[in-house]
C-alpha cells in the first residue's frame, strides 16, 4: 500500500549496486528535481545556517557545496554508493564543511538519538518508493530521520510525489511532525499565457485529509512538491493547514 510504482521503471533504485553502477559510468555532478538556486527560499526560510545538516541520499550532487558557499556550516553526506561517496570525499577533502559517509538510510544507528538540525531529502525517499519492499524500506528510511532530529528540527523532502502518495507515510502517528506543504514547478516549465499564476514560495492549502483541494490547479500539473516536517516533540503528526480560499 501506499506506493507509487506508476513513477518507476524496472530498476532498483534502493539497490546500492545500482548506484554504484550508474556512478561508475556517470562521473558528472548531478541534481535530481531542482538545483540549489531554486530551493533557497525555501532551505533559508526554514533551516538556519547555523543547524547541523544531515543530507540523506547525497549521490553526486552540487546541493551541499551550494548550500555551503551560501553560508551553511555542517553537513554530513550519507550515501548507499561508496563509489558516489568516494568520488565526493575526493572532491570537497578541501571543504572541512562537507563530510561524506557510506551508510543505508534505513539504518543510521552509527549516529546517536537528535544528532542533527535538519535532514535534506532530495528524491532519497522516491528512490525507495521505487525498489523492493517499498513501505517497508519508507518506513525505516523516516523512523531514522525522526529519531535523528533534534526537536523542533526540520526533514526537508523535495519529491516528485503528491499528497496522496507521500502524506500516509509522513503523518504516521509514530513520527511528531509539523506539515507544511510547497509546490515549485518544474526547471524550464513555462505557464501558459493567459494563466493567472499562483506564488510557489506560500505553503499551498491542504484539505483535512492532508490532500490538495479538488479545484486548487497548480501552474504545473507535474509539479515538484516540498514537505517541510517540524519534528513537535508531541505523539502525533499534524499537518498545517493554510487557509483554502
Amino acid at each position: 500500500m501506499y506506493s507509487d510504482v506508476s513513477s518507476c521503471n524496472t530498476y532498483n533504485y534502493g539497490d546500492a549496486l545500482y548506484w554504484d553502477a550508474r556512478y561508475v559510468q556517470e562521473a558528472e555532478s548531478f541534481d535530481w528535481y531542482q538545483r540549489y538556486a531554486s530551493l533557497r527560499p525555501f532551505v533559508r526560510r526554514h533551516i538556519p545556517a547555523s543547524s547541523r545538516v544531515l543530507m540523506v541520499g547525497c549521490g553526486n550532487a552540487l546541493m551541499s557545496e551550494d548550500m555551503v558557499d551560501d553560508g551553511y556550516e555542517s553537513i554530513m553526506n550519507v550515501d548507499i554508493s561508496s563509489v558516489a561517496i568516494d568520488l565526493m570525499r575526493r572532491k570537497y577533502e578541501h571543504m572541512p564543511q562537507l563530510n561524506y559517509m557510506e551508510m543505508d538510510v534505513r539504518d543510521m544507528s552509527f549516529f546517536p538519538d537528535e544528532s542533527y538540525d535538519a535532514v535534506i531529502d532530495k528524491g532519497t525517499l522516491d528512490s525507495l518508493m521505487c525498489g523492493s519492499d517499498a513501505p517497508i524500506s519508507a518506513s525505516r528510511m523516516l523512523g531514522e530521520v525522526s529519531r535523528l532530529l533534534k526537536a523542533g528540527g526540520i526533514y526537508m523532502l523535495i519529491t516528485y510525489g503528491d499528497p496522496k502518495v507521500r502524506m500516509p507515510h509522513l503523518t504516521r502517528s509514530n513520527y511528531s511532525w509539523e506539515i507544511v506543504l510547497y509546490a515549485i514547478p518544474r526547471p524550464g516549465f513555462k505557464k501558459p499565457a493567459g494563466r493567472s499564476s499562483i506564488s510557489h514560495l506560500e505553503p499551498v492549502p491542504i484539505t483535512e485529509t492532508g490532500f490538495l483541494p479538488a479545484d486548487f490547479v497548480l501552474d504545473d500539473p507535474d509539479s515538484h512538491y516540498i514537505y517541510v516536517c517540524k519534528k513537535t516533540g508531541e505523539t502525533t503528526g499534524r499537518v498545517m493547514y493554510p487557509p483554502i480560499h
